[in-house]
């Protein structure tokens, strides 16, 4: 099943550009997903999945480390 992206961004409450820079996707590309111009390839479908689920993990994951 593809995840809805649009439906993603509006539940964790962020604007296309919003959701776009947190997630480290290309607002350009997160627009064509959302308007159907393109489907999100295997892996985007997964990291959309995991976003779906545990936001705050990926947001976590994602921030820029501390250690050498």
């Amino acid at each position: 099943r593809t995840p809805q992206v649009q439906i993603i961004r509006r539940v964790l409450g962020l604007s296309q550009e919003e959701f776009a820079e947190r997630f480290r996707i290309p607002v350009g590309t997160l627009r064509d997903w959302e308007q159907g111009r393109h489907l999100p390839d295997s892996v985007a479908m997964a990291y959309l999945k995991v976003i779906a689920k545990n936001a705050k993990a990926v947001e976590e994951a994602l921030e820029p480390s501390t250690s050498p």
